[in-house]
């Protein structure tokens, strides 16, 4: 098991280089929102670095004088100006927001209602469109909360990883094991009709009861979304270190499926339905639509250091630290760092990808003639659905689910 595209992997692909004004291809800008159109912005801000992360975020300390909390905001509406530059009334509204991070709620509430009050005046919003900020569970609290849903925002992501103090401890967090469960409850009291739990599976030291005691909390917390990760030890972290030196276990695979199993059994009797490998909602409403953008070949500018966009079959990715980010948009640049344009190929590959990965699964009839054959294998095995084969569509099973990464190599033969 193992998380999907982020907007803010660890490391940068290769590319070629972003025009100084950022501009695109004609032919991406006649098809920008095809399949809907959002914006995610990146806030590079931890209040300490957990041991298992290597996204791009920065402590008060690591960022030593560069840019600050409160200079951040006038930087991001600074690339929002060059976004609606380059797209130039191209875009439909904006369909999904979605604040990530680091730790969004570190910036004032006013910081972040600013900011998507300029994304609206940029581009616009669309009367339904979906407002997210993850957040920490101890950087939040109800007068906070209360600024963000009069501000617009109406949903949120707490980082709730495990109700087991051990737990906790291993991964580095600072909340106390009740924090995220009474935050989704302060969340659901300011008005926020969406909450969402993140959970984290697999950490060295955690026991069979401790999951079981973190999805209890979860649900009873009240909140209508659950997402749930395996841990994957990145080089580069602290927790990778660790397990070199042999202070703690590395992962169980079979450990991190039986706690996926468990996951889904507990979320599904509580009323919370699988759609994606990792996600479980409690109806369509409750599904995260910014996160489905992604998996659906949507458009997203990505805004702030690192941020990864994808516009019309061109992806980007701006340069990592905040102070090159800053000097970029000083300059009156660009931040971009590079850009890839997909070519069909590389779309049908990645729609294989993700697609497969949610509840609505792909037409077989996509796949290439040898894939369609796999997809017959792959249903005797158990890892296609037999009724939805029979009506066209590759849709996972739960034993599927665990093996979702060999079923899409399957699915895509050389």
């Amino acid at each position: 098991m193992s998380r999907t595209l982020a907007p803010v992997p660890g490391l940068p692909p290769d590319g070629e280089p972003v025009p100084r004004d950022g501009s695109l291809p004609a032919r991406a800008l006649t098809r920008v929102g095809e399949q809907g159109f959002g914006l995610y912005v990146h806030v590079p801000f931890c209040a300490s670095r957990c041991g298992y992360c290597d996204f791009n975020t920065y402590t008060a300390a690591e960022l030593a004088g560069g840019v600050t909390r409160d200079s951040y905001a006038a930087l991001v509406l600074d690339e929002l100006r060059l976004a609606a530059r380059v797209l130039d009334g191209t875009a439909p509204k904006a369909r999904t927001v979605f604040f990530g991070g680091g730790t969004p709620t570190l910036l004032p509430a006013d910081d972040l209602v600013r900011i998507l009050d300029g994304i609206d005046a940029a581009f616009g919003l669309a009367d339904d469109a979906e407002i997210t900020t993850e957040a920490n569970p101890e950087s939040v609290d109800p007068a906070y909360l209360s600024r963000l849903r009069a501000g617009g925002f109406n949903r949120v992501s707490l980082g709730m990883q495990s109700a087991a103090r051990h737990v906790l401890a291993v991964l580095d967090r600072k909340h106390s094991p009740g924090r995220a469960a009474q935050a989704a409850v302060e969340a659901r009291e300011a008005g926020f009709g969406h909450v969402n739990l993140d959970l984290i599976y697999g950490t060295p030291g955690e026991r069979e009861e401790d999951w079981a005691a973190s999805l209890d909390a979860a649900v009873a917390a009240g909140v209508d979304h659950v997402s749930a990760y395996s841990l994957i030890i990145e080089d580069g972290t602290r927790l990778a270190a660790r397990i070199r030196r042999g202070e703690v276990a590395m992962p169980d695979d079979d450990v991190a499926a039986d706690r996926y199993l468990a996951a889904d059994a507990a979320l599904s009797a509580a009323g919370l339905n699988w759609y994606e490998v990792s996600n479980w909602a409690a109806d369509t409403d409750a599904r995260c639509r910014h996160n489905l953008l992604y998996w659906q070949g949507g458009d997203w500018w990505g805004l702030g250091p690192g941020a990864h966009s994808h516009v019309g079959g061109v992806r980007w990715w701006n340069v990592r630290h905040p102070s090159a980010y800053a000097g970029r948009l000083a300059e009156g640049a660009s931040p971009g760092e590079g850009r890839e344009v997909l070519d069909d190929a590389d779309r049908h590959v990645e729609d294989v990808l993700l697609r497969l990965r949610i509840v609505d699964g792909i037409e077989v009839s996509s796949l290439a003639p040898p894939g369609q054959e796999s997809a017959a294998r792959a249903v005797a095995d158990g890892l296609l659905d037999e009724p939805a084969f029979e009506k066209g569509l590759a849709r996972l099973t739960l034993r599927g689910r665990l093996l979702a990464d060999a079923v899409v190599r399957d699915l895509l033969p050389d």
